[in-house]
């Protein structure tokens, strides 16, 4: 009788934890990166960190890791706004549009910093992903890293050219986003500064990788690259020590955790 109450007892915190998960979404911007390319028949697609890419520059893996946590996966194609934010979890913003990418990128503005600062106030949890300074539209995103204490600077680390291990970020165990994943592969990043409550959560040789900040009930997270695209993650097999597959799911739990009242279950 006791082993069947102690079954019925854990199916059913399990169970209730999937619903909870269930009822929360992740929304990646499709406004601040808005690239497009020109296939063979002179159609246009859009592509490049997009959840609909399952090429190597796509987000289609780390979608599917949101939703197997149960997180519905969304895209927000405009400015964000009070309304267009509504609902939404987590907001992921990664590489910004410069003219180089986009004929006519959208620039941050003070007026989406304003919007996106007190939804993260009300407990979003806000993902800032970059790159370095010649791929990504750094000054005017700036204005929302800032605003959280956070600076993405014009340093490039990690120059991969051939040496991929040029690209090896060790992550120490005095931080809480990654359990296990120690060895990152990442290249050509931007490197971060932090003032304020801000905090550096990964560093590599001097240099911050990686930080977070608590503002208000939510949660910012900055990484100087895009990191997790399919590429990242496949591309394990570059080396059998680097741990980007593992990595991606651990920060995928600790995102979910931020969100206020949040459970989840781990597969």
């Amino acid at each position: 009788m006791t082993y069947k109450l102690t079954t019925l007892f854990c199916l059913t915190i399990l169970f209730s934890n999937v619903l909870v998960a269930q009822n929360k979404s992740v929304t990646l911007d499709y406004y601040y990166n808005n690239e497009y390319k020109i296939n063979p028949d002179n159609t246009k697609e859009r592509f490049h960190y997009i959840w609909e890419d399952k090429t190597l520059n796509g987000y289609s893996i780390w979608g599917s890791i949101f939703n197997e946590k149960g997180l519905t996966t969304k895209k927000l194609e405009t400015a964000p706004n009070s309304e267009n934010l509504k609902g939404t979890s987590i907001y992921i913003i990664t590489d910004p549009d410069n003219q180089k990418e986009s004929p006519n990128p959208n620039y941050m503005t003070d007026d989406a910093v304003k919007v996106i600062a007190n939804w993260v106030k009300q407990g979003g949890v806000l993902v800032m992903m970059t790159n370095d300074s010649a791929n990504a539209e750094l000054p005017h995103f700036n204005l929302l890293a800032d605003a959280f204490g956070i600076h993405f600077t014009d340093k490039v680390r990690n120059s991969v050219i051939k040496d991929i291990s040029v690209g090896k970020v060790m992550v120490s165990e005095n931080q809480d986003v990654f359990k296990t994943a120690r060895t990152l592969y990442l290249k050509g990043i931007s490197t971060i500064t932090v003032t304020g409550n801000a905090k550096a959560v990964v560093e590599d040789k001097g240099d911050i990788i990686m930080a977070s900040v608590k503002y208000g009930k939510g949660t910012v997270f900055a990484i100087g690259d895009p990191w997790i695209y399919n590429e990242y993650i496949v591309n394990d097999r570059l080396s059998a020590e680097f741990q980007n597959g593992l990595a991606a799911k651990e920060f995928t739990d600790w995102l979910i955790q931020q969100i206020p009242n949040s459970k989840t279950t781990k597969k």
